[in-house]
């Protein structure tokens, strides 16, 4: 049996080489995101949010080096090779070159960005909150690039097509999961 790290362990590492507050509920949207997915499918839900928690781990302080750091980082904390590789295929094409492959990979490379732009839409709402965001209010934000310019709206379409969905259905699915989880990441706003 692979040494799962426990959530536990997940978060702690997040937190050790992460101290700004937004990577770190960018990490617990990520995770709510991968939870609600492998809950969906079947899968290791302890597995999938381990991942969704730890993808961005290097971020902060190696961002010219993305996800390399990530994988040193994960191989001397003895994680398992399937974690990592899904961590490292998030940043595929733009700083990795492990494309994703298996469905866990592909919803985290679909939603990484896609929950940036989400998050960026609540904060203009009046309620500051995502659990009246709906996905029309997400796809009116959609087409004006200078929106939340750095959610890559290219990634979130390759990664939709790579899953058989409409960036729509993607999105309604995205904005369901984050909702779950309002008050953890830091979006009930005022409802």
């Amino acid at each position: 049996m692979e040494n799962q790290p426990s959530r536990d362990e997940a978060y702690a590492l997040l937190c050790e080489y992460n101290k700004q507050e937004s990577l770190i509920r960018h990490g617990l949207a990520v995770e709510a995101v991968m939870r609600y997915f492998a809950q969906k499918s079947g899968d290791d839900i302890e597995k999938w949010g381990a991942i969704g928690l730890c993808h961005d781990l290097d971020y902060e302080q190696f961002p010219d080096q993305h996800c390399t750091m990530t994988r040193r980082i994960l191989e001397a904390q003895n994680w398992p090779e399937p974690y990592i590789r899904a961590i490292v295929s998030h940043g595929w094409g733009m700083c990795s070159d492990t494309e994703p492959v298996h469905y866990l990979e592909k919803i985290l490379f679909a939603t990484d960005e896609l929950t940036g732009l989400i998050t960026a839409c609540v904060c203009v709402r009046p309620s500051k909150s995502i659990i009246d965001l709906t996905t029309k209010s997400v796809m009116k934000k959609w087409n004006t690039r200078a929106f939340a310019a750095g959610a890559n709206r290219d990634v979130i379409t390759k990664g939709a097509d790579m899953l058989g969905l409409k960036v729509e259905e993607l999105v309604e699915e995205t904005i369901l999961s984050m909702q779950r989880s309002a008050e953890t990441i830091g979006l009930k706003g005022n409802l």
